[in-house]
């Protein structure tokens, strides 16, 4: 996945140390009630659309933004499904991340499921009883995003 320039200029002064980010990740679902998912670049691994939220940008419309580049697919927000907080992560190259990240249920309105050939391997909707292998964290995000809940949103 590439890094966002904000993170790239602001590794330049702080090096490997650790990081608090926030992510978006939208849960989106069709009329059928399949969700859309898509296999990473960096990874290979089949997870929701979601990425880094950029300085300035308000995270409805970024998680908005990250569905449709890294999917084709255009989106509205419906809700926000959960807010959790992740465990420390370093990656290959030393870099050491925490992702609070922010759920949304999101709606599919139009675009076509599109590889970007830049954060995505494969774009494909899945029957909740049909999803490949995946994390427990994504799982859990797409279960806290097709739950129906009336109340407030889930925190963990």
């Amino acid at each position: 996945m590439p890094v966002p320039d904000f993170l790239r200029e602001l590794r330049s002064h702080v090096g490997h140390d650790l990081l608090p980010l926030v992510g978006v990740t939208g849960v989106v679902l069709d009329d059928a009630g399949r969700v859309l998912l898509h296999r990473r670049s960096d990874d290979g691994r089949w997870a929701t659309p979601g990425g880094i939220l950029e300085p300035g940008e308000q995270p409805a419309p970024a998680v908005v933004r990250e569905v449709r580049e890294e999917t084709g697919v255009e989106v509205v927000v419906e809700r926000l499904a959960s807010v959790l907080g992740h465990e420390p992560h370093t990656y290959p190259n030393g870099d050491r991340v925490q992702m609070l990240d922010l759920a949304f249920r999101c709606r599919a309105v139009g675009g076509t499921p599109t590889v970007d050939g830049d954060e995505s391997l494969d774009v494909a909707w899945f029957d909740r009883d049909a999803l490949p292998p995946m994390s427990v964290r994504i799982t859990d995000r797409i279960a806290h995003a097709v739950a129906d809940r009336t109340g407030p949103f889930y925190v963990g």
